[in-house]
């Protein structure tokens, strides 16, 4: 009786969390930042430089096709995914 129960469980459960899954992983997927070409950003450098002296801790950061993507936490001590316009360091919203 507790297998046929577990085996129904699983029929459901399993479908909703991969497409939970699945939408987490595409969610920012869409963020443009910026249509400037490459040459025209600013260092990721200069963006460390700019948020650390504003007191976030950066965790790491990386390049997409079009922002600055940051893992950090921001002053107010809260851990968060960030996206910056290379070229302006404007904070992009998703």
């Amino acid at each position: 009786m507790m297998k046929r129960s577990y085996s129904r469980l699983a029929q459901f459960a399993l479908p909703v969390l991969l497409a939970v899954c699945a939408a987490g992983a595409s969610a920012h997927g869409n963020v443009v930042c910026t249509k400037a070409p490459k040459s025209e950003w600013k260092s990721h450098e200069e963006l460390q430089k700019k948020l650390v002296a504003e007191g976030w801790v950066i965790r790491r950061m990386e390049a997409t096709n079009s922002c600055y993507e940051v893992y950090a936490k921001d002053p107010k001590g809260k851990r968060v995914e960030a996206f910056f316009d290379p070229v302006t360091f404007a904070r992009v919203e998703e």
